[in-house]
């Protein structure tokens, strides 16, 4: 299977991103919105060859895209599953996999579950970027309904796109980002949340004026779009509270080696920590 004409529905950051590339490497993309504004801002970003809020965009292609947000694609609205394709396959880019495979194995022959992991703070037509996957990883999380020749093509589709490619069982996949993608979040939420609180004007003051790359790169994805984090919290609830309750068993643990001023096992922990980062990045 090849891929002939790409659709893709939704073309914000990861959509547009991958309509950039694929264009580069000399395929016809197609991009379904919602709006004749975003229509009118893909046009002129150059997104895809071919947009339109018209679900007849996409009745020719031989694979479709769904970037969609999360609750768009665990509940899907009937135009968008009835102008899919049947021989086209289908995949997803959602960040939370169990839900989203178990509602579309039932609706569509040849989905396959996937997530590439990348992103930035920004978000809609304006946000698209060339080389937004170039290695980074790209996850699909098939399982005994899955159509392999559909998978083969979902995985060269993000090879060629420069992504490394893993497949896992969607548990898994949604218990490892709950860890290291949406804990981050929440943490990162909640120190905006405690400096924002200061009451000391002064302090307050000062502090936001010798904020540096320390406090930007720490907050960044808490600075990121509400509407996601609110998804992933709803979508993989019972994973990120698992997080958390290991989270707060570490903060709990720097507190009682600071209170009891146990500077040496507070830098045994440091060496440790500092060792550890290098297994992830």
């Amino acid at each position: 299977m090849e891929l002939h004409r790409v659709g893709i529905i939704g073309l914000g950051l990861i959509g547009g991103s991958i309509g950039l590339d694929l264009q580069a490497k000399g395929h016809e993309v197609c991009g379904w919105v919602n709006k004749e504004e975003n229509a009118i801002k893909a046009k002129e970003r150059g997104l895809a060859q071919f947009i339109s809020t018209d679900p007849e965009i996409i009745a020719d292609c031989s694979i479709v895209i769904l970037a969609l947000p999360l609750p768009q694609l665990i509940e899907p609205a009937k135009q968008l599953i009835n102008a899919l394709p049947i021989n086209a396959v289908i995949t997803d880019v959602g960040s939370v996999k169990k839900p989203v495979l178990n509602k579309w194995r039932r609706l569509h022959p040849k989905f396959v579950a996937s997530h590439p992991m990348s992103g930035t703070i920004h978000t809609g037509v304006e946000a698209g970027q060339r080389k937004l996957f170039k290695n980074k990883p790209w996850v699909a999380t098939p399982d005994e309904t899955t159509d392999n020749d559909a998978l083969t093509v979902v995985k060269n589709l993000a090879i060629s796109l420069g992504s490394d490619w893993i497949t896992t069982d969607a548990e898994t996949h949604d218990q490892a980002v709950a860890l290291i993608s949406h804990l981050p979040v929440y943490i990162s939420a909640s120190l905006l949340k405690s400096v924002n609180e200061e009451r000391n004007n002064k302090v307050s003051t000062l502090a936001k004026t010798i904020a540096s790359s320390g406090f930007k790169d720490t907050t960044r994805v808490g600075g990121g779009n509400p509407d996601l984090g609110v998804a992933m919290a709803r979508y993989n609830s019972e994973k990120i509270l698992e997080t958390f309750t290991t989270y707060r068993a570490s903060i709990d643990k720097f507190e009682k080696m600071i209170s009891h001023k146990q500077w040496d096992k507070l830098k045994q922990e440091l060496e440790q920590t500092q060792q550890n980062r290098s297994n992830y990045l």
